[in-house]
């Protein structure tokens, strides 16, 4: 069960602990959206969930008393002492608790004998979530994602082509994840209060996965850092002249040279992505 506010404030003050904005320290009190994370991931006992920035243990708590066995990542040494204190004593059978960097260690430390089949549920830190997204989303592959995020980062992953928030971390991801119904999240769901919404996000793996690899992530970024330019410009800068059969993919699928990276489907730049060579 979710802690309140008083009870958050008053366990920090006995760690001696003071959140850390650099880490995204905003700690959950609301039992509610503890159990709708849950409900989401479709949690069952003997699952295997990754956690990310387990903080003060409430999500984690909730995981372990709905039967999962959890691998989590805690960055902060006084929080990451707490856990081992509380609930790696509890459940010390079905709770891993890693001391480290999410972006480091995305699925913090799952074996891969388990990584055929894991979710992730997590109240994931702003600071890290595209750079701990794009590791995860270079395999394995979670069957499920249910993340906490700030409302801007939720939006980019959902984003759809043709708007602002329409990125290059929208194609990885949509290119393996179909975006279920979510949940928006006030700012009183926590503490300390951020100073934005948030929002739960529903990722489901798709049947059939793309994953791009790191040449073609490159490729692909460079033409949203200069998204204003068109496409064909921004090939022929990279590509160094190999860019026409790309070019002449695009025109098949009904895309001019002229067009801007924001108004390609993710679909397109799937079937592009196979004839993307690295930056020249």
């Amino acid at each position: 069960m979710a802690l309140t506010p008083t009870e958050t404030r008053d366990l920090l003050a006995r760690l001696g602990h003071a959140p850390k904005r650099f880490l995204g320290q905003n700690f959950l009190v609301d039992g509610n959206i503890v159990r709708k994370s849950l409900e989401l991931a479709q949690v069952a006992a003997g699952d295997a969930v990754v956690e990310v920035g387990p903080g003060l243990g409430t999500l984690t708590g909730a995981l372990l008393e709905a039967g999962a066995e959890v691998w989590a990542v805690e960055r902060d040494r006084t929080l990451h002492e707490h856990l081992l204190g509380d609930l790696s004593a509890r459940f010390p059978s079905t709770l891993h608790l890693l001391e480290g960097d999410a972006v480091e260690e995305p699925l913090a430390g799952l074996p891969p004998d388990r990584a055929d089949a894991f979710k992730v549920v997590a109240n994931l830190p702003y600071a890290i979530s595209s750079p701990w997204m794009d590791a995860v989303l270079s395999g394995p592959l979670p069957r499920r994602m249910v993340l906490m995020l700030q409302r801007e980062a939720a939006d980019r992953y959902a984003a759809v082509p043709g708007t602002r928030n329409f990125g290059a971390i929208s194609i990885f991801l949509q290119a393996a994840y179909d975006p279920a119904p979510g949940h928006k999240v006030g700012p009183a769901c926590f503490y300390p209060r951020p100073d934005v919404d948030s929002a739960l996000i529903n990722l489901v793996r798709k049947a059939e996965p793309f994953v791009f690899t790191p040449a073609q992530k490159a490729v692909v970024r460079r033409c949203f850092q200069q998204r204003r330019k068109q496409v064909g410009a921004v090939l022929r800068e990279q590509l160094g002249g190999r860019q026409g059969p790309l070019l002449e993919l695009l025109a098949a699928e009904g895309f001019p040279s002229t067009v801007r990276a924001e108004a390609i489907p993710c679909a397109v730049w799937t079937r592009l992505a196979p004839r993307l060579p690295g930056p020249a």
